[in-house]
């Protein structure tokens, strides 16, 4: 196992070096097919056949540089390894080749890279030149089929690595699109709360001017900490997405459910009676899902600030065996006569959106008793005896 990741990891170093030095790694391909063709020159040749010359080598070596552009002008590079070619067989005697190095990369190279009429081209000149070169060579029906096959071959691993390269940037664009979705939904929950708790206390602030001063200037505190808070949290999430700064700025985690306090202080203090309850065993979660219980209690209590007009809510979290239910209730005028119990406006779709990217489900309707409105969030978390383990 350790072999195994040990090789896997030096692959993908390998891959990312690649990515980001192409033109290193094509000098590369280009030194390492002139080290094999090197070496029929090099081995000692039987006495009825000349021996190798510096020229026939030299013609060997001009055949091999064009690779170094084989990404910028694939096409173009497969005329000149073929011109090259075709003027080592006429015009010097040196040592054959076992395999066509050249005309196998650029053969790769341009299935990979190229558009389709330049993919049709080359096989068109394909079909044509192995031939000639095969007669002119030996003549031989098994050599044809031998060249036919790993030309053939050269190309299906070019296709194949195209529609791997394919598939790859899907994914990524899918990835990228999921965290466009993700940081949309943190920033309308982060804005919709401290929006909706600041329009209460602002509108709440002229009444206890004239009534209460002192609860006036804690409305105004309310309204001053609320806004900055928002400001951080968007500050965080802006930082996600910022390119091309100096170095990145240090995230902060996001909220869990040691948060919830404070979330619900915050509300307390825009004039709604919050209680906070649990049930069951309470026990750690993941990281992302006390992060998804936190926004889940954050939109709840957001809708029943700006649409409820209810004096008092409840938020409860009940433990069972694998499975966390989130309830959040309130004594507001509830969902009017006649509307889906599932329906709802961003807030509660982002609240299903967010229990079911973990699996879980979401049920938004009457409270009980036909009474206020009533989020219930189940989502599925390790066991008690998972945890101890």
């Amino acid at each position: 196992m350790g072999v195994r990741g040990d090789v896997r990891g030096w692959w993908e170093r390998a891959r990312e070096f690649g990515a980001s030095r192409p033109q290193t790694v094509d000098v590369g391909i280009a030194l390492l097919v002139q080290a094999a063709m090197t070496m029929p020159f090099v081995v000692p040749r039987p006495p009825e056949l000349e021996p190798a010359t510096w020229p026939a080598y030299g013609l060997t070596t001009l055949t091999v540089v064009p690779l170094i552009w084989r990404r910028r002008a694939p096409f173009a590079v497969l005329l000149a390894i073929a011109a090259t070619s075709a003027l080592y067989r006429l015009a010097v005697e040196g040592p054959g080749q076992p395999l066509p190095y050249t005309g196998l990369v650029i053969v790769y190279t341009i299935a990979a890279l190229s558009p389709p009429p330049q993919r049709l081209a080359a096989a068109l000149l394909l079909v044509v030149a192995v031939p000639v070169s095969v007669w002119l060579n030996t003549r031989s029906a098994r050599e044809l089929t031998f060249s036919l096959f790993v030309f053939a071959a050269a190309y299906v691993f070019g296709r194949l690595t195209d529609a791997r390269q394919r598939a790859a940037r899907v994914e990524n664009e899918r990835a990228a699109a999921r965290e466009r979705a993700r940081i949309a939904r943190e920033m309308h929950d982060i804005l919709s709360h401290a929006v909706s708790l600041m329009i209460v206390q602002a509108e709440a602030g002229p009444v206890a001017v004239r009534a209460a001063p002192e609860k006036a200037e804690a409305a105004f505190d309310a309204i001053s900490a609320t806004g900055r808070d928002a400001m951080a949290q968007l500050r965080r999430m802006l930082g996600v997405l910022r390119e091309g700064t100096e170095g990145p700025e240090p995230l902060e985690p996001q909220p869990d459910l040691g948060a919830l306090p404070g979330l619900l202080e915050g509300v307390r203090a825009g004039g709604l009676e919050v209680s906070y309850g649990t049930v069951g065993g309470v026990r750690s979660l993941p990281a992302a899902t006390g992060a998804t219980v936190y926004r889940i209690v954050q939109e709840a209590l957001t809708n029943v600030v700006k649409h409820a007009a209810a004096r008092t809510a409840a938020v409860r979290l009940a433990y069972g065996e694998g499975v966390l239910e989130v309830v959040v209730t309130d004594d507001g005028r509830g969902p009017r006569r006649g509307a889906r119990p599932a329906g709802g406006g961003h807030g509660l779709v982002g609240i299903r959106e967010r229990a079911a990217a973990h699996g879980g489900t979401a049920e938004c309707g009457p409270g009980p008793e036909g009474r206020g409105f009533e989020v219930r969030v189940t989502l599925p978390v390790a066991a008690v005896r998972e945890v101890a383990r």
